[in-house]
């Protein structure tokens, strides 16, 4: 397994994180700011989730978008976590998008054409750019979890897995004004 201790640190260096040298290019309306000198927390990778996916132009729009079975390679450190997840048909997968820039504030989907904060998209691009998945568990073989519905990057870091609950995670009463005005 690939070194789940790294992280990248933004900097000029860092196309992710750099503003002028970015392989994806602002949008038109688009606003950067400045990033922090220094981190205020750390995590650990808890494992990587691997994907066919290694260009974000061939990655789902969204995690709903693919019934393409993906794998998490959990670090078997953590086996024991694994418990009783067998139990479970889905789980809510958060993960780190190591290869996102994060210094928008406002962003201009290309589906939309239209400048949104980056608070109220999806996107991967944002501050910390951790992602959230509600995916279908197919199967677990030892410390590798087969599942759907995920839109990310191969080798993926993976920041942790937990059950989910429709009783108290459905909410099909939400709304996204933005969105449900679009159509």
């Amino acid at each position: 397994m690939s070194d789940l201790s790294s992280h990248s640190k933004p900097s000029a260096e860092n196309p992710a994180t750099s503003p002028t040298d970015d392989p994806f290019g602002r949008r038109e309306g688009e606003v950067a700011v400045e990033l922090p000198e220094d981190f205020d927390a750390g995590l650990y990778f808890i494992g990587r989730i691997r994907t066919p996916w290694t260009d974000r132009a061939d990655c789902p729009k969204n995690a709903g978008g693919s019934d393409t079975i993906c794998r998490i390679e959990l670090d078997p450190r953590y086996a024991a976590a694994l418990d009783k997840v067998e139990t479970c048909s889905h789980l809510i997968v958060l993960y780190w998008m190591d290869r996102a820039r994060r210094d928008l504030v406002v962003q201009t989907p290309r589906h939309y054409g239209e400048g949104r904060g980056t608070f109220a998209l999806r996107s991967p691009v944002r501050p910390n750019p951790i992602a959230l998945s509600v995916v279908q568990l197919v199967k677990i073989e030892g410390t590798t979890l087969l599942i759907k519905n995920i839109d990310c990057l191969d080798n993926t870091p993976l920041i942790d897995i937990k059950p989910y609950f429709a009783s108290v995670d459905a909410k099909p009463e939400a709304v996204v004004g933005w969105h449900r005005d679009k159509a």
